[in-house]
C-alpha cells in the first residue's frame, strides 16, 4: 500500500501559480493510478486531473484542462500538479489520492480511491 503526503498549498492571488506535490511511499508507487481531488466549503469532493499507472497518460476536468498539469515521477514516488491561471474558485482543499485496482485510465470519483492523504489548501484571493 501506499500513504500519499501532500505539500504546496498556500495563499496566492487570482492569475498565480502553484505546484502541488504528492510523495507516495512504497515500493510499487508505478502501479497505482494516483488522482487530484479538490473539496471547497460546503461542496463534495470533485476530480481534477489524473494520470494512469506506469504510461502516464493524464486526464482533467474540464475546469482544470489547460490550466492545470499533473505529472509522475515514478523514481520519486511523486505526483504533481501545476496549477496556472488560479482563479478565486479554484479555493479549495487539494488531496492527493491513489487506485490500486484501476490499470487503464483513471477513476473520476473519490470512493474508487484506496488511499488519501491529508489535504493541502489551496486559497486564492481576488
Amino acid at each position: 500500500q501506499v500513504q500519499p503526503v501532500e505539500s504546496g498549498g498556500g495563499l496566492v492571488q487570482a492569475g498565480d501559480s502553484l505546484r502541488l506535490s504528492c510523495a507516495a511511499s512504497g515500493r510499487t508507487f508505478s502501479s497505482y493510478a494516483m488522482g487530484w481531488f479538490r473539496q471547497a466549503p460546503g461542496k463534495e469532493r470533485e476530480f481534477v486531473a489524473g494520470v494512469q499507472r506506469s504510461s502516464g497518460t493524464t486526464y482533467y476536468a474540464t475546469s482544470a484542462k489547460g490550466r492545470f498539469t499533473i505529472s509522475r515521477d515514478n523514481a520519486e514516488n511523486t505526483v504533481y500538479l501545476q496549477m496556472n491561471s488560479l482563479k478565486p474558485e479554484d479555493t479549495a482543499v487539494y488531496y492527493c489520492a491513489a487506485d490500486e485496482h484501476t490499470i487503464v485510465g483513471v477513476r473520476f470519483t473519490p470512493h474508487e480511491y484506496d488511499y488519501w492523504g491529508q489535504g493541502t489548501q489551496v486559497t486564492v484571493s481576488s
